[in-house]
């Protein structure tokens, strides 16, 4: 895969990851590798690793919202991720930001919960996300926990995946790509239903510890898709492709849960010599 750098604009309205595996540092990665231009509005910045969260210092809405509006009304978008948003106050000054741009796509990341366990979205949140962020998304991408909370039931097999994302899509969802890599088992399937109908997608599982930021990386290589042309299925086709790569190429790091290979589409720079 050798992109064509440079095409889409895509805006990373999420949290910054100290340890550069997930949040905006991931985004920013994702974008670049895909041939986007990656600008961003920081949310909160924590303090992690590949163990854990230690520490969150929240971002005001005010701040935020002044970020999204100055990218904005300069560089724009053509497409917009949202990763971690931590409050309730903070969602709803992003919708009130956003409605002023209506017409650009909107890729959802629910993120609730680190890889860790740490949250990230506080309770009271849970329904901000669902009232007032949800009706506005493009594409939602809940994983299983994520979908549970959202729909207020148990998803323990695959048919119930199509259920949730039915539900979710009656919420206000335009479309939803529920992600099934927690269900037991040596295969992993993804249900996505849409104004283009449904799709499912499956893959063998990857026997590994490093996967941290898989979903920050999934979303927002879908909204680097969509800023680049392409449909909602090929987005959602491409960006498992690059993370499944960016999985198995893993370099390794840290003693925990292990950041991706951002990277692997990238050709490295040698000098001439």
């Amino acid at each position: 895969m050798q992109p064509t750098f440079m095409r889409g604009r895509v805006l990373s309205i999420a949290g910054s990851d100290s340890g550069g595996g997930a949040g905006i540092q991931a985004d920013i990665k994702t974008v670049t590798a895909l041939g986007g231009y990656a600008a961003t509005a920081v949310t909160a910045v924590t303090v992690q690793n590949t163990r854990g969260v230690s520490g969150i210092h929240a971002i005001p809405a005010a701040i935020i919202t002044s970020q999204i509006s100055s990218v904005l009304g300069d560089i724009g978008a053509d497409a917009i991720k949202t990763g971690m948003l931590a409050s309730g106050d903070v969602i709803a000054a992003i919708v009130s930001e956003l409605e002023r741009w209506p017409h650009i796509p909107l890729v959802v990341d629910p993120v609730m919960v680190a890889k860790g366990g740490a949250s990230l979205l506080a309770n009271d949140a849970v329904n901000s996300l669902r009232e007032l962020l949800l009706p506005r998304a493009t594409i939602l991408t809940p994983n299983l926990p994520e979908a549970e909370i959202l729909v207020d039931k148990a998803i323990t097999k695959r048919s119930e995946m199509l259920d949730a994302a039915r539900i979710i899509c009656g919420l206000g969802a335009r479309a939803v790509l529920v992600k099934g890599g927690h269900l037991p088992g040596g295969d992993i399937y993804d249900v996505y239903l849409g104004p283009e109908g449904t799709h499912e997608w499956h893959s063998k599982r990857i026997a590994t510890e490093h996967t941290h930021g898989t979903g920050c990386t999934l979303s927002a290589a879908i909204a680097t898709g969509l800023a680049q042309g392409m449909t909602s299925i090929d987005s959602i086709t491409r960006a498992r492709d690059y993370v499944l790569m960016a999985i198995q190429t893993a370099p390794k790091f840290g003693a925990g849960h292990g950041p991706l290979n951002h990277a692997h589409t990238i050709r490295p720079f040698r000098e001439n010599s």
